[in-house]
């Protein structure tokens, strides 16, 4: 991810900064929406090619991409990489096939989980699951953003290697630095994140 990426993604409104209540309940200075990635495309590809060197020190078979902000950035990155993507269902297929997985896989295979953001661990612990219980390994979780809120280590304890393109610390730097938000904002972010630095 690079400074224009960073800007671009606040630009768009994905990285807003103020007073957030997040899905868990908890209180947050900053709130990342990259769903809004999609109304983007240049961005998107920006986006998607910051996963590039990531994945390029793994190895694996196919990029599982979390439904459904992941969604659009995975295939993104499968048409940047050129690596198949499949994706684990919310819910399996109540008709047809009652597929849990999309997409073309066979056991035996290494998928890395692909999303865009990570806080705790919990949502890519679940999407894991479908996968190994049709016989892909996991060992790898690539995200664009970590939050610092403590998902590498969730990750960790289940047995899986967490890899960011970057920290929401270095996006407050980084902003911060090209005086996109004021000094006031980048410090209760790092306040906020100086309990788990």
């Amino acid at each position: 991810m690079s400074d224009k990426l960073i800007a671009g993604l606040h630009a768009l409104g994905a990285l807003q900064f103020g007073d957030f209540t997040l899905k868990s309940g908890a209180w947050s200075p900053v709130y990342m929406d990259l769903r809004l990635l999609v109304s983007d495309p240049a961005l998107l590809t920006a986006a998607a090619n910051a996963y590039l060197p990531l994945l390029d020190r793994l190895e694996f078979d196919r990029i599982a991409a979390v439904p459904y902000a992941a969604l659009p950035i995975g295939t993104a990155v499968a048409i940047q990489s050129g690596r198949p993507l499949i994706y684990p269902r919310r819910e399996a297929k109540s008709y047809g096939t009652g597929r849990t997985i999309e997409g073309l896989h066979f056991p035996g295979e290494t998928a890395v989980v692909l999303d865009d953001v990570i806080s705790s661990g919990a949502s890519k612990l679940e999407a894991i699951v479908p996968l190994e219980a049709a016989g892909l390994k996991v060992r790898d979780v690539v995200v664009l953003i970590d939050r610092q809120a403590g998902g590498a280590s969730d990750l960790d304890r289940a047995g899986y290697k967490l890899h960011a393109a970057y920290t929401l610390a270095q996006i407050v730097d980084c902003l911060a630095a090209e005086s996109l938000i004021g000094t006031d904002q980048a410090t209760a972010v790092r306040d906020y994140l100086s309990p788990v630095q």
